[in-house]
């Protein structure tokens, strides 16, 4: 089992289980350093993975000096509010924290505490050892298996807990275009996308005056009598339209006013979501067939295509294992299709018309635990029985099934996510060595023609700060995007130097073609936390999550020159941190486009306190 993460905005208490360190040179006196991860080291390779034959350790080139690094001016100590940096002083702790009020939290997946309501389908042993390959068949549709499934529903709290440390209820002031403007480094220059190949030229401009105003809020829903929690998974944006995703509906609001353009009603709640959008904006859903309750709480087995322009669904559709519905886990669209998998295995329909595909069959000796879509329909299929599982990383015709390529990791790996389609990039935990509950020791760089490894890049968990969720939800990774064949992360936070307990972090870019460290690298500022969340044609969008007296940052971020430029920062007046700051970028849906910051939970619980609760907090400058 894997450790918990150190609270937030504190330093790694104790070293994670990274790959070996090189070997030290003798000892000599040094002049002391900050803490943080040593951004000059080549990656070393992850556990359990060989060396291409005949292929030297790759040795990275000294790192240019990058503009103002950890040599910040520091601040004088300082006693810290209670909350800590904005964060709620009971928020509940996901990755094994202790909930609110002291309640006991169930295990998750890496150690994670799974929210209220969260129902977890278990691995399912599998009967029968799997063939040796495993593959499809050429020319045939895709063929996928659950030899015995044992599914185990599980109703546990780790909802988000909404408060204001004002002690106020003016929505006034939550809505206030006041504010410092002044966060980070100050400088002028200095959702989910879908993280695949960069395209086009970067659309985000910096406004003239880059100091934003709240727009609207959406008020968290109130979970029925006896329920505890409720996903409510799934965000979009079009030009005109923010859509969210409710208890039992999908409402679509005006960008700029919060108005409701529409409201979809919905049987059940929705499971997962796929962040991408259509050209003609339409996008995918998993959604349960009624309301959960304490003793049906429903699976997921409903999928359906959703028109967000027009506030409709244009067909809704399952897919069943033998005689049972599939509960899929997640679903993504790429090529016209629509593709979900799950432990059952997965399916796929005609995006257009609701045709199917695919769907699971019970011969097969293999099956899809889930799909990566945008630009490539990838699979991540899972083959062998439970104690000798291997997974297949295939590259899939999206309109038959049939395998265009397919990469094989080593046995034992357990689960892998989809971090991007093109170029094919997968991240996964290496013997479980990644001790923070991230789901990530390594990422592997994949020829999308051949299947071949291209690079791997090791990323120890106490060192770089994305996450994925590999078990569930094959295509959900926060904390990194992929873009002009290198791949973006987050640093973990360290300490500023200096005599100031100041934290901050970098996103550091790699090589996909190498798995070297290019030397860039773009730093937080004192006491913020930097986060990759899209690509931007060649540039990286990134938010900064703020310190406890400040408003958080949208920040582009150069491809070529690393050079940041301000696009967005929020007003510093403590009820607008309230909402802000339980965002966390970890776990709530973060979108960003032309202007306009749109920041959401994915659950709604029943914690119930004096203060207003809220689902969506939208900024937009000009």
């Amino acid at each position: 089992m894997s450790q918990p993460p150190p609270p937030p905005n504190q330093p790694p208490q104790q070293p994670g289980f990274g790959p070996p360190q090189e070997p030290s040179e003798p000892q000599q006196p040094a002049p002391p350093a900050p803490a943080g991860p040593d951004l000059s080291k080549a990656p070393q390779p992850g556990y359990g993975y060989p060396q291409a034959p005949g292929t030297p350790p790759p040795v990275a080139p000294p790192t240019p000096a990058q503009g103002p690094g950890y040599g910040y001016p520091q601040q004088a100590p300082q006693p810290q509010p209670p909350a800590g940096y904005g964060y709620p002083a009971q928020q509940p702790g996901p990755y094994g924290q202790p909930g609110p009020y002291g309640q006991p939290q169930q295990p998750g997946p890496y150690g994670q505490q799974p929210p209220y309501g969260y129902s977890q389908p278990t691995v399912p042993m599998q009967a029968q050892a799997a063939q040796q390959g495993g593959g499809r068949k050429v020319n045939a549709q895709v063929a996928i298996i659950v030899s015995a499934v044992v599914a185990i529903a599980l109703i546990v709290g780790a909802g988000v807990w909404y408060s204001s440390s004002s002690g106020k209820d003016d929505d006034k002031q939550t809505t206030a275009e006041g504010g410092d403007t002044k966060g980070g480094d100050g400088k002028e220059g200095g959702g989910s996308g879908d993280g695949g190949a960069t395209t086009g030229e970067a659309k985000e401009k910096a406004p003239a005056a880059t100091g934003s105003k709240v727009l609207f809020q959406v008020p968290a829903p109130k979970v029925p009598k006896g329920t505890t929690s409720i996903p409510t998974s799934g965000s979009w944006l079009t030009d005109s339209v923010y859509a969210k995703s409710g208890l039992s509906e999908i409402t679509g609001y005006d960008r700029e006013t919060g108005t409701k353009k529409w409201t979809l009603d919905l049987p059940g709640p929705v499971c997962t979501a796929t962040p991408h959008v259509t050209e003609d904006k339409k996008t995918a859903i998993v959604y349960k067939p009624g309301m959960p309750t304490k003793e049906d709480p429903r699976s997921c087995t409903e999928v359906a295509v959703i028109d967000l322009e027009a506030g409709t669904k244009v067909w809704s559709k399952n897919a069943k294992s033998g005689t049972m519905p599939v509960s899929f886990n997640n679903v993504t669209l790429s090529g016209g299709t629509v593709a979900a998998g799950s432990t059952s295995g997965g399916a796929a329909w005609d995006l257009a018309t609701g045709d199917e595909r695919w769907a699971p069959k019970t011969s097969d000796s293999c099956y899809d635990a889930g799909y990566g879509g945008g630009a490539k329909l990838v699979a991540v299929r899972k083959c062998g029985s439970y104690d000798q599982r291997q997974l297949h990383i295939q590259n899939v015709d999206p309109k038959t099934g049939d395998v265009i390529s397919e990469y094989k990791m080593d046995e034992g790996i357990e689960y892998a996510a989809v971090v991007s389609t093109d170029p094919l990039v997968v991240a996964a935990d290496v013997g479980d060595t990644a001790g923070d509950g991230s789901g990530i020791s390594d990422f592997f760089s994949i020829d999308n023609k051949t299947g071949k490894l291209r690079a791997r890049l090791s990323a120890p968990g106490d060192e770089f700060a994305a996450r994925c969720d590999g078990i569930y939800k094959v295509e959900n990774c926060t904390g990194v995007t992929v873009g002009n064949d290198r791949l973006y992360i987050a640093t973990e936070e360290h300490d500023s130097g200096g005599e100031s307990y100041s934290q901050t972090n970098e996103v550091v870019s790699f090589d996909l073609a190498t798995g070297r460290q290019t030397g860039q690298r773009a730093d937080a500022g004192v006491d913020y936390e930097i986060y990759p969340l899209r690509m931007d044609g060649p540039n990286v969008i990134a938010y900064k999550r703020p310190p406890y007296d400040k408003g958080g940052q949208v920040v582009s971020i150069d491809g070529g020159s690393f050079k940041q430029t301000v696009l967005m920062e929020n007003p510093s007046t403590e009820a607008v941190r309230d909402v802000e700051t339980r965002m966390l970028p970890d776990y709530a849906e973060i979108l960003y486009g032309q202007g306009g910051l749109y920041m959401s939970s994915v659950y709604a619980s029943d914690f119930t306190s004096k203060e207003k609760e809220y689902a969506v907090i939208a900024f937009g400058t000009g």
